[in-house]
């Protein structure tokens, strides 16, 4: 008796596990820029599976986002990313909740932030311009990588709270107080202007969250 409970419980996990698996999409396939839009081919390449811009030859100017070309509310977010460069300001970041700004090149909301002194923060981009959250010294010691290696990122965003993963440390946990704030919007993936530098983006996968 005991042997079968044991089994029935395992096979109830088994079938939640699948379920969640089934839940989860992958944003990009590793080959095309379906569902993607933004400077393609000018800027922004696939390269061994990876979403990539920059060069470690030229500098890249101004800042460049792609994005998606549908919104997301309430979701969890899983992607690896690296960074490498040389001068400049190197530095990257995943958009969410966010929209382009009109005939601009920027957008405007949310960026789990990327690059030295920013990995692991959540940044206000191009709306009230800086750091609504970061990780100590000690906890950011914990989850940084040597530059060049791949990293994992989850973000996890439902309703007023915003979490920050990692490589698996939380390094954010924000609840937003402002009014008027966007609570959905694009996901797009940076690179950041005056640096000579390059970015990869790749393994992107989302998990829309039941309100």
């Amino acid at each position: 008796m005991r042997l079968l409970f044991l089994f029935v419980i395992s096979l109830v996990g088994m079938l939640q596990a699948s379920l969640i698996a089934q839940d989860a999409k992958p944003l990009f396939d590793g080959k095309t820029f379906a569902g993607w839009e933004g400077n393609i081919d000018s800027v922004w390449h696939i390269q061994e599976g990876a979403l990539t811009a920059g060069s470690l030859e030229k500098k890249q100017e101004k800042n460049d986002f792609l994005a998606t070309t549908k919104e997301y509310s309430d979701f969890e977010l899983t992607l690896k990313w690296k960074l490498e460069g040389t001068e400049g300001f190197v530095n990257g970041g995943v958009q969410f909740r966010t929209k382009r700004i009109p005939n601009h090149h920027e957008v405007s909301g949310y960026q789990a932030d990327l690059g030295a002194g920013y990995d692991g923060a959540l940044y206000d981009e191009s709306r009230r311009n800086k750091i609504l959250a970061k990780p100590t010294d000690e906890v950011l010691a914990k989850a940084i990588k040597p530059v060049g290696q791949w990293n994992d990122y989850r973000i996890r965003a439902e309703g007023s709270r915003i979490q920050l993963w990692l490589n698996g440390i939380q390094t954010v946990d924000y609840t937003e107080t402002e009014p008027n704030i966007d609570s959905k919007g694009i996901i797009a993936v940076q690179i950041h202007g005056n640096a000579t530098s390059k970015v990869y983006y790749k393994d992107i996968v989302i998990k829309e969250l039941k309100k």
